[in-house]
């Protein structure tokens, strides 16, 4: 009966977390603000350091999945751009966004908890957010409204994911007993995540509110494209992971987005208004995440 209880409590958890970001947006990004705008950045290094003392470096190595994920990101995007064209621009703009950004931070915990291999996740995730800082410059100069940088990028995903990565790799070496219990209790890092899925709702609901427009028909339209495009690249991802042995990993690698990092590129590189599809995205990627956990039984 606790397991059963557990298992509910994980599968209500994201859209409950997404519903009091919502609800109290005005109250997180204000204490976001006082705070200096670090509760985000802490909570990402303490959900990965947890994780990543689990990781064994020795495991990691790039394969061809890694290489097949990161081209279908990148030419879906440039193809979602054109397809949604007769959408109008700042559909375009979102479609894209939706699928250039890279795979999540978070990804990494919740393949972890669905049983795909960290090792491979967790190479992917290095691999993807540092190719996307290279890539992403040419693709927003290109559709967007000023010139974006490698340096921009990086300094928004290099920090929190290296820095965590470091962190449980000497932690393992050097504290292999404390690594270990770290390890055990891996499960903590998605009670972070839970928190700081709140906190990044919370602010984005606050944008939205802040910077609406008289364009609900086409916030509609970036909501329901961002859907398409996130239940697409899932499915498309565990295609391409079963290939080779590992469909969760897949999917959640190349469905589970780096939105925040979506939405600054959107509000700084694009019509801010495109910002509402990954805004849109992250409620779409945790009910799918939600479901999944659902699914899965201890």
């Amino acid at each position: 009966m606790k397991a059963v209880s557990s298992h509910t409590m994980r599968t209500v958890a994201m859209p409950f977390g997404m519903v009091v970001g919502a609800l109290l947006c005005r109250q997180i990004v204000a204490f976001d603000n006082w705070s200096g705008g670090v509760i985000t950045p802490l909570l990402i290094f303490i959900m990965l350091f947890f994780t990543y003392c689990r990781v064994d470096i020795s495991k990691m190595r790039p394969t061809m999945m890694h290489f097949w994920l990161f081209a279908t990101q990148i030419i879906g995007s440039m193809s979602l751009y054109t397809l949604c064209q007769p959408l109008g621009q700042t559909v375009a703009q979102g479609a894209m966004i939706c699928a250039l950004a890279p795979i999540a931070m978070a990804a990494v915990v919740i393949g972890g908890m669905l049983g795909a291999n960290i090792e491979t996740m967790t190479t992917y995730s290095l691999m993807c957010n540092i190719g996307t800082a290279v890539v992403a410059p040419f693709l927003l100069s290109w559709v967007g409204n000023g010139e974006c940088t490698l340096m921009q990028i990086l300094s928004k995903v290099a920090p929190l994911l290296v820095a965590p990565f470091v962190a449980g790799q000497l932690c393992r070496f050097c504290l292999p007993k404390v690594a270990h219990w770290v390890a055990n209790h891996s499960r903590v890092s998605f009670y972070v995540w839970l928190v700081s899925l709140a906190v990044v709702v919370g602010r984005t609901t606050a944008f939205i509110i802040d910077h609406s427009v008289a364009e609900g028909e086409v916030e509609i339209i970036l909501a329901i494209v961002a859907a398409v495009i996130c239940i697409a690249q899932f499915a498309l991802g565990r295609k391409i992971g079963a290939k080779y042995g590992d469909k969760i990993a897949g999917g959640q690698s190349l469905g589970q987005k780096n939105t925040v990092l979506a939405v600054w590129m959107a509000q700084s590189f694009l019509d801010p208004l495109s910002c509402v599809a990954p805004t849109a995205y992250i409620v779409w990627q945790n009910l799918v995440n939600s479901y999944q956990i659902y699914k899965k039984r201890d």
